[in-house]
């Protein structure tokens, strides 16, 4: 029973984690047009770090503990290639997830480091490592 609801809690953490991973450089397209020093870059700068402080890092620490738990209980072999192709995936999704912490401290500082356009394609990059993640979990290759 405990590994079901360590299952449960992995996936709600990893739907909230993923939320504010979708949603983070939407806010940075918007924020990059947001003039230095106004209200609306203000606004900007405290809903980035809100949902960075709020959202994304408890979802990210509560989606790695409690996945370990799970792998853990259910006895996968850590050295399995499926359990290795997933990790791969995780693994970029937390490289994704420092890149977005960088740009919210860039935005902090009043900096304007990349164009609109860079934000909506860095935008797409959590989509496919879900997608990754998912056919490792589900279709298991090389099992």
């Amino acid at each position: 029973m405990l590994y079901l609801w360590l299952k449960v809690i992995h996936i709600v953490a990893v739907i909230a984690w993923m939320a504010a991973l979708f949603y983070m450089p939407r806010l940075f397209v918007y924020h990059t047009d947001a003039k230095s020093g106004s209200e609306m870059d203000e606004t900007f700068k405290v809903m980035e770090r809100r949902l960075m402080k709020a959202i994304m890092r408890p979802a990210a620490l509560v989606a790695l503990i409690a996945g370990a738990a799970t792998v853990h209980l259910a006895g996968f072999a850590w050295s399995s290639p499926w359990l290795s192709f997933k990790l791969l995936g995780v693994f970029g999704v937390f490289a994704y997830h420092g890149v977005l912490e960088r740009y919210v401290a860039s935005f902090a500082r009043g900096e304007r480091l990349k164009p609109q356009r860079f934000f909506r394609i860095l935008n797409e990059v959590p989509t496919v490592l879900l997608i990754w993640i998912v056919i490792f979990v589900v279709v298991k290759p090389f099992s």
